[in-house]
C-alpha cells in the first residue's frame, strides 16, 4: 500500500500529473465529486460538481465501482448510503469533516428527545428534521423517528411535509437555515426558539417549548456566520446598484438586506442568467465566488466576496492534489484507501429519512 507520507512533498504539478495518469489508468471504473466549495485543483479533476445530494445521486446512478468524494465526511456517507453494495465511497482525507455537523451529535440530539419528553409527546407532536450537513446517525435518528432531511434547496417543501404529520419541528443542525426558512413560511420569529445542547431542557422554559413552533438546534457554519448586515450596507454605500445574494446559512440579518436568498446551486443560477454588466455581492464560501468571478468576467459581471474576512471551508481545504492523487495511485495499485461504509441498520435508517425527503421533493 501506497504512503501518505510520499506523496505530501509532491508538489501540485506532480500530484496533478498522477491524477490525470490515474484517472486515465481507471477509466470507468472511477467517478471523482467535486463539490462547489472545493478548491480549484481539485475541482477541476471532478467528473461530476454540485452540491452533496446532487453528487451523491449522480454517483449512485453511475457504474463506477470506486467514487472518489471530494468534499466532507457526511457527504461521503450520503454517497455510500444512496449508492449500491457493489460501489465504495472513499473521501481522500479523513480529516475533511464539517464543523456544523459536529455541533449536533448523537448524544446530544437523543438527550433533547429525552427532555422534550418532559414536556410533550415528541414521537407524537415533533416531526426532527436534519439538514443534509449531518452525520450518518442522526439522519438514521430522523428515519426512526418519523423524520425526514432536508437540503437547502428543499427546505421549505420538507418543512411544509414536517407540519403536516405533527405540529412543531426539531430542526438541526443549522439554526440559521431553519429560522430563514421558517420566517420566509410565515412562521414568526417567537416561535422560533433555540435550544441550547450544552443547557438543560435546551436553556427553554416548558412555556417556550409549548409555544414553540420551530425548535432551532444551536448550530451553525463557521463559512456562512462570518457574513454581517453592516458589510452589506458598506458595499450599497459603494455600489446601490449592486445586487446582494446570500446562502440560507448565513444569518436572518444578512438574508434579510439579500436580494436573493437560496442554495450554492440557486446562487450559480442566478448570477448566471443575470444581465451583463451587474454587480453582485455574494455571501457564501470563498472558492464558489471566486470560481464565479472568474467564470462571468467577459460578461461583464462583477462578483464579490461579502466578508472583508478570508473565510472558506477549511476542513474541506484539507483534501488537496497530494491526497487525491494518493487515493487514485492506491486503487490502480488494487488499494482501497479512506473508505466511508456507514453501518447497515444505520444506514438503513437514514435512507429511510432520505427516501421521504425525495418523494417530497423528487
Amino acid at each position: 500500500m501506497l504512503a501518505i507520507q510520499d506523496y505530501a512533498q509532491l508538489s501540485d504539478a506532480e500530484a496533478e500529473a498522477r491524477i490525470v495518469a490515474a484517472k486515465e489508468k481507471l477509466g470507468e471504473r472511477l467517478v471523482i465529486l467535486g463539490h462547489h466549495y472545493q478548491r480549484e485543483e481539485v475541482f477541476r479533476h471532478a467528473d461530476f460538481s454540485g452540491d452533496s445530494l446532487k453528487l451523491s445521486r449522480q454517483a449512485a446512478d453511475s457504474s463506477a465501482e470506486y467514487i472518489v468524494f471530494c468534499g466532507v465526511h457526511f457527504m461521503a456517507e450520503v454517497a455510500d448510503i444512496l449508492s449500491s453494495d457493489e460501489q465504495i465511497a472513499i473521501l481522500p482525507d479523513m480529516g475533511a469533516g464539517c464543523s456544523m455537523a459536529d455541533m449536533a451529535n448523537l448524544a446530544n440530539v437523543e438527550r433533547a428527545w429525552r427532555e422534550l419528553a418532559e414536556v410533550l409527546e415528541p414521537d407524537e407532536s415533533v416531526t426532527p428534521v436534519t439538514y443534509i450537513n449531518s452525520a450518518a446517525d442522526l439522519k438514521a435518528f430522523c428515519g426512526r423517528h418519523g423524520g425526514i432531511v432536508c437540503t437547502s434547496t428543499n427546505a421549505q417543501k420538507v418543512l411544509e411535509w414536517s407540519f403536516s404529520q405533527r405540529e412543531k419541528v426539531l430542526f438541526f443542525p443549522d439554526q440559521h437555515l431553519g429560522r430563514n426558512t421558517g420566517y420566509k413560511m410565515g412562521i414568526p420569529l417567537e416561535e422560533m426558539v433555540v435550544w441550547d445542547f450544552d443547557e438543560p431542557m435546551g436553556g427553554l422554559t416548558p412555556e417556550q417549548i409549548k409555544n414553540a413552533k420551530i425548535i432551532l438546534w444551536k448550530g451553525f457554519c463557521s463559512v456562512h456566520q462570518m457574513f454581517k448586515p453592516e458589510q452589506i450596507d458598506a458595499f450599497k454605500a459603494k455600489y446601490p446598484e449592486a445586487k446582494i445574494i446570500a446562502h440560507p446559512e448565513a444569518p436572518f440579518e444578512v438574508c434579510q438586506k439579500s436580494d436573493y436568498v437560496g442554495s450554492t446551486e440557486y446562487i450559480i443560477k442566478t448570477i448566471r442568467d443575470a444581465e451583463p454588466n451587474t454587480r453582485w455581492l455574494v455571501g457564501t464560501e470563498l472558492n464558489l465566488v471566486n470560481r464565479l468571478a472568474k467564470q462571468f468576467k467577459d460578461e461583464g459581471k462583477h462578483v464579490h466576496f461579502m466578508s472583508p474576512t478570508v473565510c472558506m471551508c477549511s476542513t474541506m481545504f484539507r483534501i488537496d492534489p497530494q491526497h487525491l492523487a494518493w487515493v487514485l495511485d492506491n486503487l490502480v495499485e488494487g488499494n482501497v484507501v479512506n473508505q466511508i461504509k456507514v453501518e447497515p441498520k444505520e444506514a438503513e435508517e437514514a435512507k429511510l429519512a432520505l427516501e421521504r425527503m425525495l418523494e417530497v421533493s423528487p
